[in-house]
């Protein structure tokens, strides 16, 4: 005590030092002295009142403690005189069981009792449920079954409920009521069957319909209302719980899948398009079933059961599992085809999963793809091989029908606008035609694939036309006489060519995004480099047959012959004339770089003879005899050819005028002004060789060997060792 004192005058002595620190807080000391005893007085009124408040609590645990005291000392006497009695009433409890031995037997009897009315009349029930049963009416024996089951169970209950162990008596109560349970399979039995022909049922006799699920609905309840039950008294009645709403399930599922894969009427061996009926027939079928399940059915069950919603999972996992089955048989690339379209396209359009009269209920965005990407990408790689072998084969089948036609004795056809034509290039891109629809309802993707490959198996397939087409030539250069149609079936290859360029365009086009054709113009190889070369060929080989007619006739220009009233180029003409009225059947791009060419090789071919020294005028008058005749059958070519490219829009007389240069260094009468002649046809043609000038001088027959040396020696520095055939060329 005294050492807390000691702290507090310290305490005080600081607190007081603090204050007077300064010479004027002297004056304020009375005012310091009152402010610490109001501070002084207001702790001792805190301090005081708390002593108070503990001292009130510890008064009033005092007083209960006193009173739990008492109650203890109450409750102590209470226990005793409960034990007195306890001991007391133990002689009294034994000597009562025999009334409860009395009381249990009376619950057995008042059960019986109860039941009796129904106990000796089962085998009576018994058959006329097995009656009900048999004439349909379900209802009504799902009653009387339901009388036998409760007095069955009712009597089991009590005797599991006084002796569970006496297994005696409850197999007694069972072999008496057995019939019972074979009419509960029975009635299910019913049940199944109408619940498998529900979709008709529901049509014709929904009252029927309605009966089952109320049944069914009825031992749903009983079975939840044993179960509960069972939680209480762990006893539960044989064939407990039944589960029938389980079972309903199940059966329309299994009808479900045996509606499904009941479909199929038809296999490959008899029919070749008998996926495409199974799959109508599973469309149609799906579409109408659903429709039934979503006007009809869900009128006779309860909300809770959701039929529709179950009978539309039913029914995509059977299909799921039917397409899988489809996907992994050997299928044909049609078949492929008309699987991938209906799984793809035709299962969730407007004709099926999509249509109007399953909307909402059904939204086709949730519906899970019946086929696996994987299995899609394998099938589509199947398909693509397929595909690819089945076009080399028909192209190459088309080729060889083909080139039977070009041996036929009759000419080929012609189209609407006379051209001769074969009919390889509609067989060819129809067959593309189709294969292209057919991938369009799979996929943009596939249709690109496709085009992708015929065109690729085109390019190909044109190498091969090509040596056809050689080989033909070749054949027929064997025996000018056979094929007998020669001519025209060269001309419809020619034209097939073209045909081919246009249709190839119009293929890309239409089934081309722009962005895409661009891409593949790059990486495709060209076509039409093919197809020209073929038609060049064709051109060649034709103008061929026109230059053998016309050799003979050809090796009388610049003759002697000639010179004296020969009329070779009048033939030429009309040998001409005559082939390229059969050459009109030829379309337009052709013939006009054909007829050009022919212009071409008849010029050639008299500047030849001209070059070749057939002839060597013997006077003036000689060349001048023949200069003119070169003039006028020059005009009479040049005449011939405007005729023959009418309506080209070229002009090709050129050719012509280069055999009138000719005839004018042969006409000249001047020997002195040779020199200026010849530098005037080589200013021309500045590619003019050496021996052609000595060849031209030798046709005039009056020039000198030295007279020729000189012109060419000093005509030699200008010129160019080129053909003079260089101008002319195609």
């Amino acid at each position: 005590m005294k050492e807390t004192d000691r702290e507090a005058v310290a305490t005080a002595v600081q607190r007081v030092a603090g204050m007077l620190q300064r010479p004027d807080q002297l004056d304020k000391v009375e005012q310091y002295r009152r402010r610490e005893a109001r501070k002084k007085a207001s702790v001792e009124a805190r301090l005081k009142a708390a002593i108070q408040s503990q001292l009130d609590g510890v008064r009033t645990g005092l007083s209960q403690l006193h009173n739990a005291l008492n109650d203890v000392k109450d409750i102590q006497r209470s226990l005793a005189d409960v034990s007195k009695d306890w001991r007391q009433g133990i002689n009294t409890i034994e000597s009562l069981k025999d009334v409860k031995d009395a009381v249990v037997r009376h619950s057995q009897l008042a059960a019986a009792v109860e039941n009796l009315k129904n106990i000796f009349s089962v085998p009576e029930i018994v058959r006329e449920t097995q009656d009900l049963i048999e004439q349909g009416a379900l209802l009504q024996a799902h009653r009387k079954l339901m009388d036998l089951e409760c007095s069955r169970d009712g009597l089991m209950y009590e005797q599991y409920r006084m002796d569970s162990g006496n297994t005696r008596d409850m197999s007694l109560i069972h072999s008496y009521f057995g019939s019972t349970q074979g009419l509960s399979d029975e009635l299910a039995k019913q049940l199944w069957m109408v619940l498998q022909r529900s979709l008709v049922t529901v049509r014709r006799d929904p009252t029927l319909l309605v009966s089952v699920v109320r049944i069914i609905e009825r031992e749903e309840k009983i079975d939840r209302r044993i179960l509960d039950r069972k939680k209480q008294t762990s006893f539960v009645p044989p064939g407990r719980p039944k589960n029938w709403k389980e079972n309903m399930f199940k059966i329309l599922d299994k009808t479900v899948i045996t509606r499904i894969e009941g479909t199929q009427a038809d296999t490959r061996e008899s029919d070749k398009m008998w996926l495409v009926r199974h799959l109508e027939i599973i469309r149609k079928y799906v579409l109408d079933d659903l429709i039934v399940a979503k006007n009809l059915m869900v009128q006779c069950f309860p909300p809770h059961y959701e039929i529709f919603r179950n009978l539309l999972s039913m029914y995509h996992q059977a299909l799921t599992i039917r397409m899988q089955e489809l996907a992994s048989e050997d299928l044909e690339a049609n078949e492929i085809v008309s699987l991938l379209t209906w799984v793809l396209n035709t299962y969730t359009s407007t004709e099926m999963m999509g249509n109007v009269e399953l909307a909402p209920e059904v939204d086709v965005g949730t519906l899970e793809p019946l086929l696996s990407p994987n299995v899609v990408s394998e099938l589509l790689d199947t398909y693509m091989s397929t595909l690819t072998s089945n076009i080399i084969a028909w192209l190459r089948k088309a080729l060889e029908t083909d080139k039977k036609d070009w041996i036929k004795e009759t000419e080929p056809e012609a189209d609407q606008d006379g051209y001769y034509q074969t009919t390889l290039p509609a067989i060819v891109f129809q067959m593309f035609e189709q294969n292209l629809q057919v991938a369009a309802q799979i996929s943009e993707d596939l249709k690109t694939k496709v085009l992708v490959l015929c065109l690729q198996q085109m390019n190909s397939f044109l190498s091969r036309y090509k040596e056809e087409a050689q080989l033909y030539k070749e054949e027929h250069l064997r025996n000018r006489q056979h094929p007998h149609c020669y001519v025209q079936y060269m001309i419809a290859i020619i034209n097939n060519c073209q045909t081919f360029k246009e249709s190839i365009v119009s293929l890309k086009r239409k089934y081309l995004k722009n962005e895409v054709e661009d891409g593949m113009s790059l990486g495709q190889p060209s076509m039409d480099g093919i197809l020209d070369a073929i038609a060049k060929e064709g051109c060649s080989s034709l103008l061929e047959e026109v230059f053998l007619d016309l050799e003979q006739h050809l090796s009388d220009l610049m003759t002697r012959k000639w010179l004296l009233g020969s009329n070779a180029v009048d033939i030429i003409c009309v040998t001409v004339e005559d082939y390229f009225n059969d050459f009109a059947k030829i379309k337009k791009p052709y013939k006009k770089r054909m007829t050009a060419e022919a212009h071409r090789r008849v010029v050639v071919e008299y500047l030849r003879a001209v070059m070749q020294k057939r002839i060597s005028f013997r006077s003036p008058e000689e060349r001048k005899e023949g200069a003119e005749r070169m003039v006028r059958e020059a005009e009479q070519l040049r005449f011939l050819f405007r005729k023959l490219a009418s309506g080209f829009g070229e002009d090709a007389d050129g050719y012509c005028d280069t055999i009138i240069a000719v005839a004018e260094v042969i006409k000249l009468t001047d020997p002195s002004l040779l020199y200026l002649e010849v530098s005037t046809l080589v200013s021309k043609y500045p590619d003019i060789r050496d021996d052609h000038i000595g060849a031209l001088l030798a046709l005039r027959g009056d020039a000198s060997r030295d007279m020729k040396q000189t012109i060419i020696e000093t005509l030699e520095q200008g010129s160019t060792q080129l053909s003079l055939h260089g101008c002319l060329q195609w």
